[in-house]
Parts: structure tokens; C-alpha cells; sequence
């Protein structure tokens, strides 16, 4: 499957990749894999959502918002290798959710992400994941998404 077409079909825009926003490099490639730092809800440096999930976000709007830190990581993914058809697998996710103590659906919000790389890589998009849980995160940000990936060489 060529992931650029795939892209395409999806009606899939890939944002800018992020500059990072702090003392730290976007990616780092050891060997055959491909550790990016994480991402949240921006794109092209604008921030789309703001706030706590279960608080002036509904679940919804985190599925959302980590789906757009996916796109996110895809960008930067492709930033760091070049080209997106060089993803072997997608190895292990993990989402933080800027929420109110009360919700107890991080899963489901970090499936924005999930089904998204899911979406694009199919079987190759599957992966380990950790959701949690968490009282605020960098810009206001209601998701902050990482990942690792396996490439060919």
C-alpha cells in the first residue's frame, strides 16, 4: 500500500510539523526505529482545543483533539524519515489527557490517535498504547500524543 495515496484517499492534509516548544529534539532515530516526542492538538502552530476533557471539552472533542495529535505525529514522523512508506509498523502509543479527576474514559479519547494510524498503516498501524489520565498539560492542550515506529532502512 503506498501511504501517500493513502493519505490522498482519506482526504487526509498533514499539518506542518511542530517545532518543539521547549529544550528537546521532535524525534530521535535509533537504528531501525523512530521515537517522536509528543504532540498535541495544533495545527500549523495554532491551537484548535483547549481545556479538560469531562470539563469545557466533551469526549468527542478529545477523540478529536488527539486525532489532530496524530496527524501531528504523522508530520513529524515524515519530517524524520522522509517518506511515510518507509513505516514498517507503528509499535507503541502513548496519549495523555488533560481531564477533570470525575472522567474515566481516556481509551476512548486516545482512539482518535489510534484509529487514525490505524486508518492510514492498517495492519502495520496497530499497536501497544498507553491512555492516562492527567491534570494539565503543555499550552492547555487537552492531548498530548507520543510515538514509536519501526522503519525499513
Amino acid at each position: 500500500m503506498d501511504i501517500n495515496k493513502r493519505l490522498e484517499e482519506l482526504g487526509i492534509e498533514l499539518p506542518n510539523a511542530p517545532d518543539p516548544i521547549g529544550s528537546y529534539v521532535p524525534y530521535r532515530i535509533v537504528g531501525n526505529m523512530v521515537f517522536l516526542a509528543g504532540q498535541g492538538a495544533h495545527f500549523n502552530g495554532k491551537s484548535q482545543y483547549v481545556g479538560k476533557v469531562g470539563g469545557n471539552l466533551s469526549k468527542e472533542d478529545g477523540y478529536q483533539a488527539a486525532r489532530l495529535s496524530g496527524l501531528n505525529l504523522l508530520a513529524q514522523l515524515k519530517k524524520a524519515i522522509g517518506d511515510l512508506n518507509r513505516v514498517k509498523q507503528i509499535v507503541s502509543v502513548h496519549g495523555y489527557i488533560a481531564c477533570e479527576n470525575d472522567f474515566l474514559e481516556q481509551p476512548a479519547v486516545i482512539n482518535g490517535a489510534s484509529d487514525l494510524l490505524i486508518q492510514v498503516f492498517g495492519e502495520a498501524g496497530k499497536h501497544a498504547r498507553v491512555a492516562m489520565g492527567t491534570n494539565v498539560l503543555p499550552t492547555d492542550t487537552p492531548v498530548e500524543v507520543e510515538l514509536i515506529a519501526e522503519i525499513t532502512e
